[in-house]
C-alpha cells in the first residue's frame, strides 16, 4: 500500500457538493443532488457534503446521519449527552424507549422535514478532528489506518493548509477489493 497515495483515489474538491456555513439543509439536499448527477455514474454516489467558511475554506461535513438528526431537534441534547450509544451495548429495546422518553419524533414526519429543511447546516454539520485529516502525498496504508481506527466515513485531503479533496471509505475499500481479486488466491 506504500506505493499508492491519498491522491490517487481522493475526489477533487470540484467534484464534490460545497455549500456555504449559513445555507439551509433544503439547499444543502439540492446540492448534493446535482453533485450527485454531476459525478461519474461508475463510482459511488456522495454520501456528504463539504461545508464552506466565510472565508472559503472547508470548514465540517455535513453527511447523512447529519441530516437525519437534523428531523428531530430532541437529538441535539442526546447527542452531547451520550455519543454512539449502540457501541456500549444497550439493547434494541432501550434504544427505542428513548423515541417515547424524550417524545421524538412526537410531530408529523411533513413538519419535522419542513422544520428541519429550513435549519441552517451550521448547526448540524460535523467539524473535523486532527486525525480527519491526510495530505495527498501520503501513502495508503496511513489512509486506511485513520479510517479504521477513527472509524470515519472519509478524510479531508489536504495540499499544504488547503483542502483538494475527499478521501472516502467507500473508495478506499473498492481499492482494496479490487488489489485482492488481481492477486489471484485461490482457496481449493
Amino acid at each position: 500500500m506504500k506505493q499508492y497515495k491519498v491522491k490517487d483515489l481522493m475526489v477533487p474538491l470540484s467534484e464534490y457538493a460545497v455549500i456555504p456555513e449559513d445555507a439551509s439543509i433544503y439547499d444543502a439536499i439540492l446540492a448534493l443532488e446535482k453533485a450527485q448527477q454531476a459525478f461519474d455514474q461508475n463510482q459511488y454516489m456522495h454520501r456528504a457534503i463539504l461545508v464552506e467558511g466565510k472565508d472559503g475554506k472547508i470548514v465540517g461535513k455535513l453527511g447523512q446521519l447529519d441530516v437525519l438528526q437534523a428531523l428531530e431537534p430532541k437529538y441535539a441534547a442526546l447527542k452531547s449527552d451520550t455519543p454512539g450509544m449502540a457501541k456500549f451495548g444497550f439493547t434494541k429495546k432501550f434504544l427505542l424507549s428513548m423515541l417515547e422518553t424524550y417524545k421524538m419524533f412526537d410531530k408529523p414526519l411533513d413538519d419535522l422535514c419542513i422544520k428541519a429543511g429550513m435549519e441552517k447546516i451550521g448547526k448540524y454539520m460535523h467539524r473535523p478532528t486532527e486525525g480527519e485529516f491526510i495530505d495527498e502525498q501520503d501513502a495508503m496504508d496511513q489512509a486506511i489506518h485513520l479510517l479504521v481506527v477513527g472509524h470515519h466515513q472519509s478524510l479531508l485531503v489536504t495540499r499544504g493548509e488547503n483542502i483538494v479533496g475527499i478521501l472516502r471509505l467507500t473508495d478506499v475499500f473498492a481499492f482494496v477489493f479490487h488489489a485482492m481479486k488481481e492477486c489471484g488466491i485461490n482457496n481449493h
